[in-house]
């Protein structure tokens, strides 16, 4: 990857929680980086440190979180900027797209006050101009009427209509990353589609780099250059998303292709990943997924180092069925 074109360098990143009166890891060890233009996917079951990642690089983890590594952002270490400096920065720099548009979206404020709100205090905008900003930004992201809606409140706007909102606000000071946090979850299958075909569009009209995080390895294929999967809070497997699909390197990986529902197939019996992924706090010495896995042996009580773009002592060498 050019260097010049890196918009976000994440190394040797961990965050710990202050869990039963000590702090405790949650994410251990994460290095990415997204240039601009791409697209990386943090894919994993719930509870893998996904959002927390995510929390961490825009400068909003939980209370009492302890931050080490590194997070470059255009070239800016943000670890050592203040807070206010952080809050500056993520909000002009870093847009985040929620996976909950109804909860994103404050139920008592007007849509025009909470689009207005970041572009006056990040831009330095006035009412006016914010405000004729933002009924550009809700053409931008395909909603009609735009005075209309600057005028109402998110309960007055369908599920879809709530999160293009929700993206016109992320896109609205001209970031260069966008966090999207399941963006599509709450959404039927058909608005999923319109929502990843608009953040697909402003991706490449904008040539953001956008960090996206799902746990449905298909959606990553069709929307992502790049797929980062984690379990326990470690980064397991990275790759192309078709690589992670059909030829995934991991146990726990290919545990994932192999849980995904397929149409027309023989048999419309699941394979679930025996086991569940072990809490904070209790996560094996060795490799972690080493309990559930069917094929760990006595060096799996080790911790595997990641090497050719996988974490695993047995890596697989033939696609999952």
């Amino acid at each position: 990857m050019n260097a010049l074109a890196t918009i976000l360098e994440v190394r040797g990143l961990s965050v710990s929680l202050p869990i039963g009166g000590k702090l405790t890891p949650v994410v251990t060890d994460m290095n990415l980086s997204i240039a601009r233009g791409e697209a990386v996917a943090l894919v994993g079951e719930s509870g893998c440190g996904k959002s927390m990642t995510a929390r961490a690089i825009i400068g909003l983890p939980p209370p009492g979180a302890e931050i080490a590594g590194s997070i470059v952002l255009k070239g800016q270490e943000l670890t050592q900027l203040t807070p206010s400096e952080r809050r500056r920065i993520g909000g002009r720099e870093i847009g985040f797209i929620f996976q909950e548009p109804m909860t994103s979206l404050h139920p008592t404020l007007s849509i025009g006050a909470q689009m207005t709100d970041g572009l006056r205090y990040h831009l330095g905008l006035s009412r006016t101009a914010a405000l004729e900003r933002a009924r550009e930004l809700l053409d931008r992201v395909g909603i009609p009427r735009g005075r209309d809606i600057l005028a109402g409140h998110a309960h007055q706007l369908s599920g879809g209509m709530r999160q293009r909102v929700v993206i016109a606000m992320a896109i609205a000071c001209g970031p260069s990353l966008v966090i999207a946090d399941e963006p599509t979850t709450a959404l039927d299958v058909t608005i999923q589609a319109q929502v990843l075909d608009l953040l697909a569009r402003m991706r490449e009209e904008l040539g953001l780099a956008m960090l996206y995080i799902t746990h449905d390895l298909e959606v990553v294929a069709d929307f992502c250059d790049r797929a980062i999967v984690m379990y326990a809070g470690d980064r397991v497997e990275d790759g192309q998303p078709e690589q992670c699909l059909t030829r995934p390197r991991h146990p726990y990986t290919s545990g994932l292709v192999a849980a995904i529902p397929r149409m027309g197939g023989t048999s419309a019996r699941l394979s679930p990943i025996p086991g569940q992924v072990p809490p904070v706090g209790a996560w094996p010495a060795g490799c972690r997924f080493a309990p559930r896995c069917a094929i760990a042996d006595e060096i799996c009580a080790t911790r595997p180092v990641f090497d050719a773009g996988v974490r695993c002592w047995r890596p697989l060498a033939s696609p999952a069925p």
